[in-house]
């Protein structure tokens, strides 16, 4: 299913905006769909009794916004919100309008780093206008989904707006677990023979995507919240339940986020420690190999000197008995620091 919807008299101007790609507009009565409408006829379906209208919009459909405006009573304020994107995650109320920013996020397979999209809604008592920009997934699936829901859809756009915001904390389930998967590969990495910076690198921007996503999930906690407790005329009763379930899923990513950050924070540390303690093995043998260098320095150094009188340069045996007492010396040094472990 294409988001893909012409005007059936094929008019120009405003009308022929809306065969934009992108573009989904449709009006449902009783939870069943009627028909993929144009924006000029939305006013024409407001006027039955109990239908609502869905709209949805890519960000290269964001000329349109001042159609939906008028259509719907939307706030100057939430439309400046969704036309200069980069918002934070969070709910307000206009009237009798609620409007809701999203972060969608995607995982790049090649560079592994996480990319940030966002979703603005407008969820009325007989209408939702969805705005998806940036790193998002299609939406098709989403709509697709609740035309086979008519029993659900009956309740309204609260339905369909939980669908989108289902959809939403859905995509990052994948993320969290890849996620999880790469700090158990970088765990493994922390035990080996050979120690980089490579690794620490790769974890503190492990840390940093975390912190992203959890900047993006957290304040749903807030909007699910508020969303069951609030807005009772606009989400009835029956909806309440669908945005709870939310608010679960929600929770559980959370503290899946939090807690690969505090394993995350304990690698780190780990892998400071294992770089220490390998410095700390090399200075042992430099220590070691200096001590048993040291007998054979003294001991030379001693006759280097050019005093007259060494009574030991008359003594026949003095050029063995010196040389014996270096090698003893630096056997002696090193067995005993091989059975200490410092070599």
């Amino acid at each position: 299913m294409t988001e893909v919807y012409l005007s059936r008299e094929g008019e120009s101007g405003e009308s022929a905006a809306t065969t934009r790609l992108g573009v989904y507009c449709a009006a449902y009565l009783y939870g069943k769909k009627l028909a993929n409408i144009t924006l000029d006829e939305i006013s024409d379906y407001l006027l039955r009794e109990d239908a609502f209208i869905w709209v949805g919009l890519h960000e290269a459909d964001l000329h349109l916004l001042p159609k939906l405006q008028e259509e719907f009573g939307l706030h100057q304020l939430a439309i400046d919100d969704a036309n200069a994107a980069h918002q934070r995650p969070k709910l307000e109320e206009y009237g009798d309008t609620v409007f809701v920013v999203l972060r969608t996020a995607q995982l790049c397979k090649e560079s592994g780093t996480l990319q940030f999209g966002e979703t603005h809604l407008f969820l009325g008592h007989r209408f939702l206008v969805s705005v998806r920009r940036g790193h998002s997934q299609s939406y098709a699936r989403v709509h697709e989904r609740c035309e086979k829901m008519q029993e659900q859809m009956s309740e309204g756009p609260a339905f369909a707006m939980y669908a989108l915001i289902d959809f939403v904390v859905d995509n990052y389930r994948p993320i969290v677990d890849a996620m999880e998967a790469r700090l158990g590969t970088l765990e493994d990495e922390l035990f080996s023979a050979r120690f980089s910076s490579e690794c620490l690198q790769q974890l503190y921007d492990l840390k940093r995507q975390l912190l992203l996503l959890r900047n993006a999930v957290l304040p749903l906690l807030d909007i699910c919240n508020a969303l069951m407790r609030f807005h009772t005329d606009i989400i009835p009763r029956e909806s309440r339940v669908y945005f709870r379930d939310i608010y679960d899923h929600v929770l559980r990513l959370n503290e899946s986020i939090d807690n690969m950050r505090d394993m995350v924070t304990a690698a780190m540390q780990v892998d400071l420690a294992m770089i220490a303690i390998g410095q700390n093995e090399i200075v042992k043998k430099l220590a070691s190999w200096g001590a048993i260098l040291a007998i054979p320095t003294m001991v030379f150094s001693m006759y280097g000197m050019n005093f007259k009188h060494m009574p030991e340069l008359d003594w026949p045996l003095a050029y063995p008995a010196s040389v014996a007492f270096v090698v003893a010396g630096c056997v002696y040094l090193y067995r005993r620091f091989k059975r200490s472990e410092w070599l």
